[in-house]
């Protein structure tokens, strides 16, 4: 009767230890699982605010190129082809704004992103060189602002 109730005991006690050891991988793989996904939307993140910060620079600097393309008389196939490059680098300055917004809960980065297209659509419209000078300060302010608005969603916490 006792060697019965011994190997009832350690049939339970292993029984016991296996559920427990399940529970706790369990639980183990679950916290990595999150720590990959959550790493994982770091990096899309990062990637999409680099790109964005990228595409709204170039756009300002396509946009600067008209402006001094138009100012200073260059030729009209040169101030078409200024233009659609213009517009080009608007739309894909666009498209990363999309995607920022696709990638975050909260619409104010895209709002601080689309803030900065909108002022830099406003450089071509400027009517001296003073006046670009102060737009071009303006339009550096607004993408360094969606740069420190995007930060706080790509840092590490510890």
């Amino acid at each position: 009767m006792q060697a019965i109730a011994a190997s009832l005991i350690a049939v339970l006690g292993t029984l016991m230890g296996s559920g427990l050891t399940y529970v706790f991988q369990q639980r183990n793989t679950s916290r990595q699982q999150q720590y990959a996904r959550a790493e994982k939307l770091r990096q899309e993140r990062l990637d999409a605010f680099a790109v964005c910060g990228g595409a709204l620079a170039n756009y300002r600097r396509g946009q600067m190129d008209l402006w001094f393309g138009t100012h200073r008389h260059q030729g009209q196939s040169d101030i078409a082809e200024l233009n659609r490059e213009s517009q080009r680098l608007r739309a894909v300055a666009l498209e990363t704004i999309f995607r920022v917004d696709l990638l975050t809960d909260d619409g104010s980065l895209a709002a601080t992103g689309r803030h900065a297209l909108k002022m830099i659509d406003q450089l071509y419209k400027a009517s001296s060189e003073r006046e670009l000078d102060l737009l071009r300060a303006t339009t550096r302010d607004a993408i360094d602002a969606f740069v420190s608005a995007s930060r706080p969603l790509v840092t590490v916490h510890s």
